[in-house]
């Protein structure tokens, strides 16, 4: 009989594939893809005229570059100043800009709290402003109100609706819907709710979200500064452009310790917040 155990056991024992299925079974729609993804690379390196012999000289290349920058030198101090100032003031400005806007903009976007006629728009927008990088955004704002910082605030501002606005509304859309229902069971107006109800669920999370968009946009100020948008950007690819290699160096280092201090006082924001809004859930 087919239900005798030593039977069983004796084909379990010949033929194991038989009696239990294996713990894991190949996929190959994965394997598929995998392959694919793999034959895909070696066609784009192809493609792109990728060589061992360039990526040798080019690392001979930049031995040799690197020995031009150092050791660094701070050839104009004043100009320096200036740019990592105006850099500072930009990333600040854009970023304050950014959250203001993104706060409504967030909120409309929320499909818990908002209908598909709102949240459809505001995501739309939110996507729009997500769709391109700050370089090329500021491009068009150079363009459109000339050389200087108000370009580089006008395109972080940008950046920063597109990259928090997502992000509150996500927040927004994961809360619990009880304490919302619950102050609108008293008759309180939508800003109340707003008030009472949302802000004291998210507030740490956006908290944290403001704090990495400063840090971003201190990153980012430097990059659009190149196009002419105003910053420490412009000063760099000025050094670039005279072979003065050693400031270029000095720059760069300027660059990394002031996002480092941002990063820093990030932290100590985040700390701060996290740990008030502990103590107000207690």
């Amino acid at each position: 009989m087919n239900g005798d155990p030593a039977r069983v056991a004796a084909k379990a024992l010949t033929h194991p594939a038989a009696v239990a299925p294996s713990a894991f079974p190949a996929n190959w729609w994965a394997r598929a893809g995998w392959i694919a993804l793999a034959a895909y690379v070696v066609y784009a390196t192809s493609r792109l005229d990728f060589t061992w012999t360039r990526f040798v000289v080019g690392l001979d290349q930049g031995a040799r570059f690197i020995g031009r920058m150092l050791p660094p030198r701070i050839a104009q101090p004043d100009t320096l100043v200036k740019g990592l100032t105006e850099s500072l003031e930009i990333a600040i400005l854009a970023s304050s800009l950014g959250i203001l806007v993104s706060l409504p903009v967030g909120l409309f976007a929320a499909r818990n709290l908002m209908p598909a006629w709102v949240t459809w728009p505001a995501r739309a927008l939110i996507a729009m402003c997500r769709s391109f990088h700050p370089v090329i955004v500021a491009i068009l704002f150079v363009k459109a109100v000339g050389f200087g910082a108000l370009a580089g605030i006008l395109a972080l501002s940008v950046a920063s609706v597109g990259f928090i606005g997502k992000l509150f509304a996500d927040a927004i859309e994961e809360i619990s819907l009880k304490q919302v229902e619950a102050v609108r069971a008293t008759g309180a107006p939508f800003l109340s709710v707003v008030g009472y109800g949302v802000m004291p669920q998210v507030f740490s999370r956006f908290t944290g979200f403001a704090t990495y968009q400063l840090d971003s946009n201190l990153r980012n100020s430097t990059m659009v500064g190149i196009v002419g948008a105003g910053g420490i950007g412009g000063t760099l690819f000025a050094a670039f452009q005279r072979f003065d290699y050693d400031f270029v160096c000095a720059i760069l280092l300027s660059i990394i310790g002031m996002i480092m201090a941002g990063e820093v006082l990030a932290s100590w924001v985040r700390s701060v917040f996290l740990e008030r809004g502990k103590v107000d859930e207690e």
